[in-house]
């Protein structure tokens, strides 16, 4: 873990996998209310995106699939916004506290979006290198 690189990966990966469980424990109700109404079967999407993190925490701390699973995570994050905005928008909650509004919000996916792409993409240099 002396490398920046895989320290990222790590750290996403433990990002994801300490989010993944909101989407079933006590946050879920409100991770539904946040799928803007025009998506169908807001439960299967907030299943599904938790199984996604979960699949990319995964895939980011084995080196085969870190590239891979960088970008995957990467598009879900850019799926997932306009949840963001929506939640914003109509001044949802998260955790019984309001969620961010969009400036703030928009900020943290873009460090979150970085940190993914960097994850993925740091390593690859050190072996190319």
């Amino acid at each position: 873990m002396n490398d920046w690189g895989i320290a990222l990966q790590f750290g996403v990966a433990v990002m994801f996998l300490l989010t993944a469980p909101g989407h079933w424990g006590k946050l879920r109700r409100e991770l539904i209310a946040m799928v803007p109404p025009r998506l169908p079967r807001p439960a299967f999407v907030v299943t599904l995106t938790g199984w996604m993190e979960i699949a990319g925490a995964i895939g980011m701390v084995i080196p085969a699939t870190a590239a891979i699973a960088a970008a995957a995570l990467a598009l879900m994050l850019l799926a997932m916004f306009p949840a963001n905005v929506y939640a914003a928008n109509h001044k949802l909650t998260l955790g019984g506290k309001p969620v961010f509004s969009l400036v703030p919000r928009t900020v943290l996916q873009i460090i979150f979006l970085a940190a993914v792409i960097l994850a993925g993409w740091l390593p690859l240099q050190a072996v190319t290198t």
